[in-house]
């Protein structure tokens, strides 16, 4: 359930604070020291902004946040290349998300699943053009599995926490 039309005007603040919470779990995220040996595979907190802000607020807010997520945390914790990745994977994943959720077969963490692996593959697809080699592509099983597990991870913290955030918003209009 998003929220009603009459609602639009709150829309503004519920990005600010979406955006807000992304690029505070992005510097979280850039201060763990997670070494796994891959390139590029990081937990992905970020993303939980962006499934919350899909089903809470749809599809072009989520596109929005999910560009300004990158642009942001890129310029503040990253470089140009890392703007590069992150947009490519976020695009990815954001696209397959929205088409996911519009069928409504699916639940909030295998859309987030799906997700976090269409953002690596995003990515890779970068990498190739980068690197001029499809030699990248032998990361696809272990950034595949990584994606999911961590998509996974996001979507059921989101389907947790979206009945508190609705019910909060509820609460701030009445």
């Amino acid at each position: 359930m998003q929220l009603p039309t009459r609602e639009k005007r709150y829309r503004p603040a519920y990005m600010g604070l979406l955006l807000a919470f992304a690029l505070i779990l992005s510097y979280v995220e850039s201060l763990l020291p997670l070494q796994t040996g891959i390139p590029g595979a990081k937990l992905g907190l970020a993303n939980l902004a962006v499934i919350l802000c899909l089903y809470l607020l749809g599809w072009r807010e989520a596109v929005l946040l999910t560009t300004l997520k990158a642009l942001l945390a890129g310029f503040l914790f990253g470089n140009l290349l890392m703007i590069a990745y992150s947009l490519a994977g976020a695009w990815t994943s954001v696209l397959v998300m929205i088409l996911l959720k519009k069928t409504e077969w699916f639940h909030i963490p295998v859309v987030s699943g799906a997700g976090g692996v269409a953002h690596n593959m995003g990515q890779l697809i970068v990498a190739v053009f980068t690197v001029n080699t499809y030699g990248v592509f032998y990361y696809m099983p272990v950034l595949t599995l990584t994606g999911l597990l961590t998509g996974l991870v996001n979507g059921f913290a989101a389907a947790l926490l979206l009945p508190y955030i609705k019910k909060i918003m509820a609460k701030g209009r009445s």
